[in-house]
């Protein structure tokens, strides 16, 4: 079995845990931002590493929100866009690394 999309994964998911850190670094509400925004990619990092198989579904089920806030974040905060930018193209690799292998399986050919 390919282990590259579960390492691209792995990678993505600790990519967005490091820029929810230095993204809110300086917030006056720093626990709680690193407990929406750190914890959750990090927690299902540290899981995909373990080998829980469910981590790449709930990864991909959050980064659809993840995806969500960077869009948001894009249009209405021009002072921190290309954070939001960087946030959209890791959720969107989270969600394609998570699906790879599925649509791998649902569409090879059958023997």
């Amino acid at each position: 079995m390919n282990t590259a999309p579960r390492t691209v994964l792995l990678l993505a998911l600790l990519g967005l845990a490091a820029l929810y850190v230095g993204w809110f670094i300086n917030d006056k509400h720093w626990l709680a931002t690193q407990l929406v925004f750190t914890a959750p990619p990090l927690a299902l990092a540290i899981a995909r590493r373990l080998g829980w198989r469910k981590a790449g579904f709930w990864a991909s089920v959050l980064a659809l929100g993840w995806f969500s806030h960077g869009v948001m974040s894009a249009w209405s905060h021009p002072e921190t866009r290309w954070l939001a930018l960087i946030e959209i193209g890791l959720a969107l690799l989270v969600i394609f690394a998570a699906s790879l292998p599925g649509l791998r399986t649902r569409f090879s050919k059958r023997r």
